[in-house]
């Protein structure tokens, strides 16, 4: 039987103020081990068992140290300090300060008001809501049919287990019998990323398509296996880069396509925040009709046809020796396929093309698609982890793109006000990996710091997913209402004219600079929901089902965020696990934005100071 929550711990900053980026402590009636594992703090003189608080519904507690390290308590009356040392025992009260480590790591202890059992239970019931509020990340389990429908967040290293709910790890996605696979990235660590996924060392044919410099190239064609194919795409503007982040895995059933955030390496599947779509899809049955195309396919083949890779072969059990190319991913049914595919490819692109790529093709895709009238003129969102070099111009072109679309009685929505989520200082120098974090934001003072980008300024805040101290490396835009969603963008792309392009030449021609994908969420119809084929699973119960009943014909999904209030399990309602606050939180006039070439002398949580 589950005991009931008599307390919390609220973590503090260095001055005392409450620390909304790191998740509380809720202490239970009873003996609770704090330490190591349930408190998102690294440092090595924590204890896995530090300290033991008993507390009870009377509204008494007492605290005693387990570790090796002595705990220091400041009285809430005089803020008297007393070090209490290992395996001693003392009472302590409501508001009480706990320093974990004498000076550092600080909490406060909140004693829930107990009068009665009667106001005890509405107190704890209380309570218990509020921590939902807060951990929303905890009721993010979507069932196996929606999950194509929507996106996960990778695991996160040294957060409390709650935070990790339905997160993936790389070999959540990299399983099963695959035959062939080719994974694209723009940083490659072939050390790390075989001790991290010994299952790709057994694909017989693996390409990797990626962005390295020249001297990183020949090291990893030293390091890499002798079943590996590496590919640089051409760059024919200079500036640009390879920085597309996918999976596509072969299978005898079907292939898988993944769509994520992270490079492969170790930081970045282990200590940043990250986002991951992927969907299976089965072969087209050559008995049948050919399933008409559709606007998934035909993003992703225009897209594989441009990366131009030296074509190779594959074995595939009941088809023999096939030629692994662009054409090749005709030959899978994207009909069920729940997003669509917004990529970016180097070149000056006029005519048909000028749609085909960057804010383009999201502005044309918006454009035909219905929104419901909540969405006019609401606000934009653009979260990311590296700013270019942008104007006013540029910023309002972008902006046009991302304010399209039309409601039901064909009205626009209308502009949308931007806001840019971004990492303070102290946003860097409290995160898990310290100021080291900030290598991976890496945008220089002279971009960030323009007059004109003050008034877009927002916190990177994320209490209910436990990632306001895990830096983000996702990439994200959207359009929102309170915890609606007009459309969601999961990508590599950063906010940049070489990510997106710029117009060019009186609107005729869009010019971008480096390769991009992500994907694009939509409000759909239901009778597109429910598809669960796998390429993992041979149960036939897993295969998809195309019946829609007549009464959902004409109704269409909703995205909503995962701190959204209303029914998870209608059909209709898909949720995303936005990591960060929606209405973002503007900066404070003391807030600094990040940027990497500028020295800051205090010190992280690790003691370094920035540059090392």
């Amino acid at each position: 039987m589950a005991h009931s929550q008599v307390a919390y711990l609220i973590p503090l900053k260095a001055d005392l103020k409450e620390d909304n980026s790191s998740p509380r402590i809720t202490l239970s009636e009873g003996p609770n081990i704090i330490g190591r594992g349930n408190v998102s703090i690294v440092d090595k003189r924590l204890s896995r068992k530090h300290i033991t608080i008993i507390a009870s519904t009377s509204g008494s507690a007492s605290l005693s140290v387990e570790g090796t390290n002595p705990v220091v308590i400041r009285s809430s009356g005089g803020g008297e300090r007393k070090k209490v040392k290992p395996r001693e025992e003392v009472s302590v009260s409501n508001d009480d300060l706990i320093e974990l480590i004498p000076g550092h790591h600080y909490f406060k202890l909140v004693l829930l008001p107990i009068e009665n059992k009667g106001s005890y239970e509405r107190a704890a019931k209380k309570a218990r809501k509020a921590e939902d509020d807060v951990e929303a990340i905890r009721r993010f389990c979507p069932p196996n049919e929606k999950l194509p429908s929507t996106f996960r967040l990778l695991s996160v290293n040294g957060l409390p287990d709650w935070a990790n709910t339905s997160c993936v790890s790389i070999n959540d996605v990299i399983e099963g019998d695959i035959v062939a696979a080719i994974l694209s990235n723009y940083m490659v660590d072939v050390d790390w990323l075989m001790s991290a996924c010994p299952k790709l060392a057994n694909i017989p044919q693996v390409m990797v398509i990626h962005g390295e410099g020249d001297a990183r190239q020949e090291y990893i064609q030293r390091k890499k296996p002798v079943n590996w194919i590496l590919h640089k795409p051409r760059l024919p503007i200079s500036f640009g880069t390879h920085h597309s982040k996918a999976i596509f895995l072969v299978y005898p059933r079907g292939v898988r396509v993944v769509v994520h955030t992270a490079n492969l390496i170790h930081v970045d599947w282990n200590n940043k925040s990250q986002g991951l779509w992927m969907q299976d899809f089965p072969w087209k049955d050559d008995d049948k009709d050919p399933p008409k195309g559709c606007g998934f396919e035909g993003d992703l083949i225009d897209y594989l046809t441009v990366l131009k890779w030296p074509e190779f072969t594959a074995n595939l059990p009941g088809r023999g020796n096939v030629k692994i190319n662009a054409a090749f991913f005709k030959k899978f049914d994207y009909s069920d396929a729940t997003v669509r595919l917004i990529a970016s490819v180097p070149g000056y692109h006029t005519g048909l093309n000028l749609k085909k790529w960057g804010h383009m093709k999201l502005r044309t895709i918006l454009q035909e698609c219905i929104f419901d009238r909540e969405f006019c003129r609401s606000p934009l969102v653009y979260q990311f982890s590296s700013l270019g070099s942008l104007d006013e111009k540029w910023l309002a072109e972008f902006g046009n793109s991302l304010s399209s679309g039309i409601t039901e009685d064909k009205t626009p929505l209308g502009p949308g006000d931007p806001l840019i989520i971004w990492p303070t200082v102290e946003d860097v120098r409290c995160s898990l990996e310290g100021y080291a974090a900030g290598n991976a934001i890496p945008s220089p003072l002279k971009n960030v710091e323009k007059p004109f980008l003050k008034k877009y300024w927002a916190r990177w805040k994320a209490d209910h997913s436990a990632r306001g101290r895990a830096m983000p490396h996702i990439k994200t835009f959207t359009r929102y209402n309170d915890q609606k969603l007009a459309w969601f963008l999961l990508t590599s792309s950063n906010l940049s004219k070489a990510a997106w392009g710029a117009l060019q030449k009186n609107n005729s021609q869009l010019m971008i600079r480096s390769y991009e994908l992500g994907v694009l969420f939509l409000p759909s119809p239901i009778k597109t929901q429910g598809c669960i084929f796998s390429c993992t699973e041979s149960n036939p119960s897993t295969m998809k089902a195309k019946q829609a009943r007549k009464d959902e014909a004409e109704k269409r999904s909703k995205l909503v965020t995962m701190t959204w209030q209303g029914d998870r399990y209608s059909p209709e309602i898909i949720s995303l696990p936005i990591p960060y606050e929606l209405p973002p939180k503007p900066y404070s006039a003391e807030d600094v934005p990040w940027s990497w070439d500028r020295g800051y002398s205090k010190k992280d949580v690790y003691g370094q100071v920035w540059p090392r």
